[in-house]
């Protein structure tokens, strides 16, 4: 039976990252993609214009939708901007109890500009994170969540995996897209190490790379595979997306997800 994959995101009109992104990773991996939509982005590759929320009423009744028909072999949830969305989601959450949740926490934007209000970051790492299998937080948001400590080497991503730790005690992905001298990510869970290795590709067309990853290691837990296996076999898929060298846009392109079609 085909497994299904539910993403809770922000919509990207450019293609490239978002629900966008999600939806052509979980058709890559040949599962079958529903969506929750937090907001619409007037968006492209240059950067973002517009944004449009949806109210927390209409996210609540998108996911009962889902949840009483198809109920999703996992869920990603990537960009929710404001605590009402959030409450709502947590509630929804609590109530249906999906087995897998990828929560990638969308704090910070490339530029490094912070996404979210104190008031939704509150919610989220109180009242989200606690419930996800898995977090996938980038180096500029595994500095928020750990206190605003400076992360510059790989021994400080495991300096902070352990204080993000000491709030939350699921499994955590530091990834580590912005060191200077490596692409290796690592995951800390129940006490223990483990890096993922990858080389820098030379490609600056990155966009949507953490909601790509988020949704393959969804795809990856959903198929049943461990948390470490479903981000190797993740950051592969990743890996040869970039490798691919798609070039769209005037500015910072998306990825290929369909390469291996």
């Amino acid at each position: 039976m085909m497994k299904k994959v539910l993403s809770i995101a922000g919509s990207d009109s450019s293609g490239g990252a978002g629900i966008q992104a999600d939806i052509k990773t979980i058709t890559a991996h040949k599962m079958y993609a529903m969506t929750a939509i937090t907001a619409l982005t007037a968006q492209n590759t240059m950067g973002v214009d517009s944004v449009l929320e949806a109210t927390p009423e209409f996210v609540g009744q998108q996911l009962d939708s889902i949840m009483n028909d198809i109920f999703p072999d996992s869920v990603k949830i990537g960009m929710v901007s404001s605590p009402h969305i959030i409450e709502v989601i947590v509630e929804k959450l609590k109530e249906y109890k999906p087995k897998h949740i990828v929560v990638d926490p969308v704090m910070i934007s490339t530029s490094g500009s912070p996404l979210l209000s104190k008031d939704a970051m509150d919610v989220l790492i109180t009242k989200l994170l606690p419930l996800a299998t898995l977090i996938t937080p980038n180096i500029p948001e595994a500095e928020c969540l750990c206190g605003g400590m400076k992360i510059e080497t790989k021994e400080d991503m495991q300096k902070a995996a352990i204080q993000i730790a000491k709030h939350y005690q699921g499994n955590i992905l530091i990834k580590g897209g912005h060191l200077l001298d490596s692409a290796d990510d690592l995951l800390y869970s129940n006490g223990q190490f483990t890096w993922f290795t990858g080389v820098k590709i030379e490609n600056p067309n990155t966009h949507g790379t953490g909601c790509t990853l988020s949704s393959a290691i969804a795809c990856n837990l959903a198929d049943g595979h461990d948390v470490n296996m479903s981000i190797q076999y993740a950051k592969d898929y990743l890996t040869g997306a970039l490798q691919d060298q798609l070039n769209l846009g005037k500015g910072n392109g998306p990825l290929n997800h369909c390469y291996k079609i």
